[in-house]
């Protein structure tokens, strides 16, 4: 039951798209499936998505998190996460007769080749993101001797760079759009000739999500961001409310909702980052109907339609193999 609370919310709108991305989607199913087809345990490196209730579900049916390769016990089945993993971490994996099933997002593969491309090339790469992110780590992994690390603007104005003329950029695919934009405006700034990849690395589900709570903020008093503490996108869903005109707050459940939040609110917005399942959503909504909140609409700003396959190692029909 909910806590006893005055409240004079009239109405909640929830943002759409939000919560589960096409990587985070494949990322669960993929440790799913391999504990359908191959039974507990089946371990996983890190975190498989930034949610502490997906971690929590998959541990009751039998997943074990390690915090690295080497906790695995030689020969067993591991799981990467959806944030990638550097090439010693496949190395040390085949090392140890590990049978290894990669569920790193697709968006960030990607990345992670243009890491590969740029080094071969000769570029220093310049890449914005936030120091001690998995995806990061694995990133820099790629390329360690030809990547540098920027996490603002002011770090910008410091590098030294060898061959200024030779330098590359790449992001990490979960930051603040428009806070990327300034940083990456200013390394153009310093770095005329800089060279990117074709297309954005910031990945669509991100930006979509955070087009929405832009539009959301304008409508809302109070924007409710479902989403675990460690999760990027989903405290920068929190910053871009925020900086749109709304007050913000950052739960992993209704339950951590705070009565003094809602004094004098009458509209509330709801949306979740994309490693937070919809029923986390779906218990928000009815802890405010509970408080007597009947208006309930959603606010559609783009819709999606991404899918992305299954790991080969976890489709049907196809044998585990070891780490390449």
């Amino acid at each position: 039951m909910p806590p006893i609370v005055t409240t004079s919310i009239e109405k909640l709108i929830l943002a759409a798209p939000r919560g589960y991305c096409a990587g985070v989607d494949r990322a669960v199913q993929t440790v799913e499936q391999a504990l359908d087809e191959h039974g507990a345990p089946i371990y996983v490196r890190k975190e498989i998505v930034h949610n502490k209730h997906v971690v929590e579900q998959l541990t009751e049916r039998g997943a074990i998190f390690v915090e690295e390769e080497t906790e695995v016990p030689e020969g067993e089945i591991v799981v990467f996460s959806a944030h990638g993993v550097a090439p010693a971490v496949h190395e040390n994996s085949k090392a140890r007769g590990l049978r290894t099933i990669d569920a790193t997002c697709p968006l960030v593969t990607k990345v992670h080749v243009e890491a590969r491309k740029f080094a071969a090339d000769g570029y220093t790469i310049v890449m914005v993101g936030h120091e001690g992110h998995e995806e990061v780590e694995g990133t820099m992994g790629e390329a360690p001797e030809s990547i540098v690390l920027v996490q603002t603007v002011e770090e910008v104005d410091d590098l030294e760079i060898g061959d200024p003329d030779h330098v590359a950029l790449i992001t990490q695919t979960t930051l603040s759009v428009d806070e990327t934009a300034e940083i990456i405006a200013r390394l153009r700034e310093r770095f005329p000739g800089i060279v990117t990849a074709k297309g954005e690395d910031i990945c669509y589900a991100t930006t979509n999500r955070q087009i929405a709570v832009k539009q959301l903020a304008r409508e809302c008093d109070l924007v409710l961001v479902i989403g675990s503490t460690n999760s990027s996108n989903s405290n920068r869903l929190v910053e871009v409310a925020r900086d749109h005109g709304s007050e913000s707050w950052l739960i992993d459940s209704h339950t951590q909702v705070k009565p003094e939040w809602l004094e004098g609110i009458e509209t509330v917005g709801i949306t979740s980052g994309a490693s937070a399942p919809e029923v986390l959503v779906e218990d928000l909504v009815r802890y405010f109907r509970d408080l007597g909140v009947e208006d309930v609409s959603e606010l559609r700003t783009v819709d999606e339609s991404v899918r992305f396959m299954l790991p080969k190692e976890i489709r049907k029909g196809l044998p585990m193999a070891p780490s390449p």
